[in-house]
Order: C-alpha cells, then sequence, then structure tokens
C-alpha cells in the first residue's frame, strides 16, 4: 500500500475536486491571516528602500509618480515572494496554477468586453451620485506626461495583475469556501475599495463605485475559474477609464 513519506503531511486535495466557488483554495485561515500580517512589514521596507534610493539619488525626490509605483512594484514583489514560498514549501504547489492563473474557456475576449462593461455601468453610477469634485492624490501625480505615461502602463499592465493575484487568485477563493459565493465577491470588493480609498481622499461615492467594480472582478473569477480572466477585465476597466483621462486632459490644452 502506498503512504506518505514519514514526517510529510499529505497534500491538500487538488482543486478539480473542490467545489467550482472556492475555485482550488486550498490554503488555511492561518494562511491567510500569515500573508496579511505580512502586509505592513512589505510596505516598510518598499518605503524604506525607495527612500534610501531617493537619497542617494535627488532627482527622484521631485518625481512623485516613480516612486510611488516602485513602492507598489517591491512592495508585491516581496509579499508574492513571500506567498510562493509558503505555496511551495507547505503545499507543494506552483505559484500561478495555485492562484488561479489560466486561460478562461470562453478566452480573453469576452473578459475585456466585460471590462469596458463594467466600466460603463460605473460611469452611470457616477452619474448617479455625483462624487464631489475634490482635488483627488491619485491626479496629483498625474501632472506631467512621462508621470501619466507610466501611471496608465502600469495601471492597464502590472497593476491589475498584480492586485487580482491577490484578492481574487487568494483572497476570494478562501472566503467563497468559507461563506457564500455572494458575500464573498461583495466583502472582496470593498477590501479591495478600501486598498485604493486614499488615492480618492476616502470620498464614500468614490470608494462605492470601486466596491463595484471589484465586485464585477470577482464575479469574473468565480464564474470562470480564471484569475487572468479578472486581470484581463480589470486592466480594460482600467484602459477605458485612463482614455478619458487622456480625453479630458487634451480637451483642456485646446
Amino acid at each position: 500500500m502506498k503512504t506518505e513519506p514519514e514526517g510529510l503531511a499529505p497534500l491538500a486535495p487538488a482543486p478539480a475536486a473542490r467545489d467550482r466557488h472556492t475555485a482550488g483554495a486550498f490554503w488555511s485561515a492561518l494562511d491567510v491571516l500569515f500573508m496579511a500580517s505580512l502586509a505592513l512589514p512589505a510596505l516598510l521596507a518598499a518605503g524604506l528602500t525607495v527612500l534610501g534610493v531617493s537619497t542617494m539619488v535627488p532627482q527622484l525626490r521631485h518625481f512623485r509618480a516613480a516612486q510611488v509605483l516602485a513602492m507598489q512594484f517591491l512592495f508585491w514583489g516581496i509579499w508574492f515572494a513571500a506567498l510562493s514560498a509558503l505555496l511551495r514549501l507547505r503545499y507543494g504547489r506552483p505559484f500561478w496554477p495555485s492562484l488561479g492563473w489560466r486561460r478562461p474557456p470562453a478566452g480573453y475576449g469576452q473578459a475585456a468586453l466585460l471590462g469596458a462593461l463594467t466600466a460603463g455601468a460605473v460611469i452611470a453610477g457616477a452619474v448617479l451620485l455625483r462624487p464631489p469634485q475634490i482635488p483627488l492624490p491619485l491626479l496629483e501625480l498625474l501632472k506631467d506626461p512621462l508621470s501619466l505615461a507610466l501611471v496608465g502602463l502600469f495601471a492597464i499592465t502590472l497593476g491589475p495583475v498584480c492586485e487580482e493575484l491577490a484578492f481574487r487568485g487568494f483572497l476570494l477563493p478562501w472566503l467563497a469556501g468559507l461563506i457564500k459565493p455572494l458575500p464573498a465577491v461583495l466583502l472582496t470588493g470593498a477590501l479591495f475599495a478600501i486598498l485604493h480609498g486614499p488615492e480618492y481622499a476616502w470620498s464614500w461615492r468614490h470608494v462605492l463605485l470601486i466596491t463595484v467594480a471589484g465586485a464585477a472582478f470577482g464575479a469574473v473569477r468565480l464564474r470562470t475559474g480564471s484569475t487572468a480572466a479578472a486581470a484581463v477585465t480589470h486592466a480594460m476597466y482600467n484602459l477605458v477609464f485612463f482614455a478619458a483621462l487622456l480625453i479630458q486632459t487634451a480637451s483642456r490644452l485646446r
């Protein structure tokens, strides 16, 4: 009879054996708490690193967008390195497949279309809610063409990939196995919006609209079983708003 090697715990059931709403989440509540507890240390380490580099390269002090993006890159790099080590060392599982990074059954075109539709729904919601016209910290980063290009590039590429891996790849499947899928999607969307709250000066209308967008990304993740699909939806959503910002900026310069 085949047995597990002595001293090794048996691996969790394969993702295919799980309920489709859990999307193969085999990690535990302790794993989730551990990764959550690493967020602040990772952020501090990233911030101190960028501060140190800015001290040695004074030119970067006046390039706020580059500092913010570098800090985000470092934060996600540290956090995902820890998550990859956790999945590999504790469960013997690879990083990307464990987090549902796979081609969606209907392809990426449908995911992109859903992103554009989500952006349209959020714009319609903004018309109804009428968010206050206040100075937004996010727009403060976009005062020059280079900053606008860098932030825009990050917003439609690595930004959605990193955020979807964390929220819809790691957190959402575990929550969907703990509570019902709908509350899990809404809760994950709310946490996603809280992450972006400082960018919008904690305007509750903006936070509510971002919660709706986050819930849409979560619905795509659970519906397709693909975090990659959620990332494409997220990227297209950001692209629509970035294009609108470019059009608005161009009209002001005329």
